[in-house]
């Protein structure tokens, strides 16, 4: 048996049917070196017949900033069905604003996009510093991003991570209140990770947001411990 077949393998999904983010070819870059410096075995992808083809044998999926409809039928069933044999997925910025004719989806990430007010700077409250993804953070994180509104505040179905202060910046017409930007949850037995961030190609050449990545794909790899 070849050393690769005894690693765990990730695939970087990042097609898009709408809105594309610049941020996506440095995301795909930073991530994959993630995965390679990590002892991961990584494909990158944007051909939907090689998310379907592939996602059986992967550790853990990542869709990083999709839009529109990300995925056909097949794609769909397949993944489901390997979230629900325990796989691992992590959702980046624009994942949640994607393939929203899907339900299953929905519960997957947790929450939908809605909109975002303008870029701005935000001390973003660290509200759980045990998980890998936030662990090396201090009490609240200052971050210029676009901070995501989204259809409901996740917070009785997921473990928050990060959420931000509304009262501390202007979040538009669509403020929610309680406002998680960062969670996890092990839905229909798979785990999921969620981070709103990651809007600028800036971001992937940040070291605090690139562990913040790590811990969240060790987390839903189940490598976290």
């Amino acid at each position: 048996m070849s050393e690769s077949k005894n690693r765990p393998s990730m695939l970087v999904y990042s097609r898009t049917t709408a809105f594309r983010h610049e941020s996506i070819p440095a995301g795909v870059a930073a991530i994959s070196g993630l995965g390679r410096d990590h002892g991961f075995v990584v494909t990158a992808t944007e051909d939907p017949d090689v998310l379907t083809a592939e996602v059986a044998a992967q550790t853990v999926v990542v869709f990083l900033s999709t839009s529109g409809t990300s995925t056909d039928a097949a794609g769909r069933a397949e993944l489901e069905k390997w979230v629900r044999a325990g796989g691992g997925f992590v959702g980046v910025h624009g994942a949640s604003t994607s393939d929203k004719d899907w339900p299953f989806y929905r519960d997957l990430v947790g929450a939908r996009f809605v909109d975002h007010p303008e870029i701005q700077r935000v001390p973003a409250e660290v509200e759980d510093r045990a998980h890998p993804s936030t662990a090396h953070l201090g009490p609240t994180w200052d971050r210029t991003d676009e901070w995501y509104n989204f259809d409901a505040s996740p917070r009785q179905d997921v473990r928050v991570l990060l959420s931000v202060d509304e009262a501390r910046y202007e979040p538009g017409p669509q403020a929610m209140g309680d406002h998680p930007i960062a969670w996890c949850h092990e839905p229909h037995g798979g785990r999921s990770w969620y981070t709103a961030l990651g809007h600028s190609s800036e971001a992937y050449a940040d070291p605090e947001f690139l562990a913040h990545l790590l811990g969240g794909i060790r987390w839903a790899a189940r490598l976290d411990g």
